[in-house]
């Protein structure tokens, strides 16, 4: 049985930039994966991220959604993150529909230790999710809640 597809799936067309980069490294890790992996395809075998630092990885790949309404989204690895400290600089990178070029991943060392990357690495995740766009409405006000302008620890700790 296979998990987590919609009925039918997403045609994605996707341009391979690089010889270090092949539609067998783009794939979905298990069956139930949300994301497919992105390798970091650089020339270099290793590059080493310092404490603090960033890096822009590039990637092999340009592609293009053929569904109206949808984008891809970029998240970091939850292990690399976790156990390494390695995350997507931005937070979530946002690969707009119309975006034609190489996808980059940039990766911020938030460890207090030198990190280093290999050739191919599995580096990010590319997640395909709908978009809404927004109509702007100006208004002089807005609707109360019980909540309000309330922000960042209103409602407590516990």
């Amino acid at each position: 049985m296979t998990l987590c597809t919609t009925p039918v799936p997403l045609p994605v067309k996707v341009k391979f930039l690089s010889p270090l980069c092949s539609p067998e490294s783009l794939v979905y890790a298990t069956s139930g994966s949300a994301g497919i992996d992105l390798r970091a395809c650089m020339t270099e075998k290793t590059l080493v991220i310092q404490p603090g630092e960033r890096h822009r990885f590039p990637t092999g790949i340009a592609l293009e959604c053929t569904m109206p309404g949808v984008a891809g989204f970029v998240y970091s690895r939850s292990g690399l993150g976790t156990k390494e400290g390695l995350v997507v600089s931005q937070g979530v990178g946002v690969i707009d529909p119309d975006y034609r070029g190489e996808i980059l991943v940039s990766l911020l060392n938030t460890s207090n230790v030198p990190r280093t990357v290999t050739q191919g690495q599995r580096i990010a995740q590319l997640v395909f999710q709908p978009i809404i766009r927004a109509e702007i409405v100006p208004v002089e006000e807005l609707t109360t809640t019980d909540r309000g302008a309330g922000g960042f620890g209103h409602t407590g700790k516990s």
